[in-house]
């Protein structure tokens, strides 16, 4: 069987929001004509503690773009985005959520960043992802959702290690794109390791 992965199409990576990708909210059309395509969904939802360690705020001195050690894991820091029960982690509004089977939340631990959907950065904490989609016949996913070069990649890359085949859509994912290219590189680097890349048009 077959599962659509909406990777954290939140208000605070979207125009607007704290971590706001570039034109982000452009893939919420093209994620919702494709949800109907689909009869099962799963989103991840970026969910921080106030006083997460990836936050350059919880740390003197520091900015955004800096690196620290954050558990056995080099961590660029961010500005505060997705704390637990604030606007910045919902959902978009115009985001149809009626399909989705489930919501598998990342990010909760404050020592140590999530950007996978499947497992936190230094693979200690499983979110059980691959179990759901396991325990319900799934065995390929297609995934959408923000951002390319951080949480995309990181869920992908993951899928794969966990024996899914995996296909990107590649018009229904934006990056962040801290260096120029990013978006291309994080496109080799998951076609590298067996991810297909397609446009949505070609499921639609």
């Amino acid at each position: 069987m077959e599962a659509l992965l909406i990777v954290d199409v939140q208000y605070d990576f979207l125009p607007g929001g704290a971590l706001a990708v570039e034109e982000g909210d452009r893939i919420i059309p093209v994620i919702n004509r494709l949800q109907d395509k689909f009869s099962f969904i799963v989103a991840t939802q970026d969910w921080h503690p106030a006083k997460h360690g990836s936050f350059a705020a919880s740390h003197k001195g520091k900015k955004p773009g800096d690196f620290i050690q954050l558990g056995n894991v080099e961590q660029v820091l961010w500005p505060v985005h997705c704390v637990q029960g604030t606007r910045g982690a919902e959902f978009h509004e115009d985001l149809d959520q009626r399909k989705w089977k489930k919501i598998v939340q990342k990010g909760t631990n404050p020592y140590v960043d999530s950007y996978s959907g499947f497992f936190d950065n230094d693979r200690r904490q499983n979110t059980g992802l691959a179990k759901f989609l396991r325990d319900n016949g799934v065995e390929e996913v297609f995934v959408t959702g923000l951002a390319t070069d951080y949480c995309v990649r990181f869920t992908v890359l993951d899928a794969i290690k966990e024996g899914f085949e995996v296909t990107l859509i590649k018009d229904a994912t934006k990056a962040v794109n801290l260096n120029p290219g990013d978006f291309d590189n994080a496109i080799k680097e998951m076609t590298k390791v067996g991810a297909e890349v397609v446009h949505s048009s070609s499921l639609l």
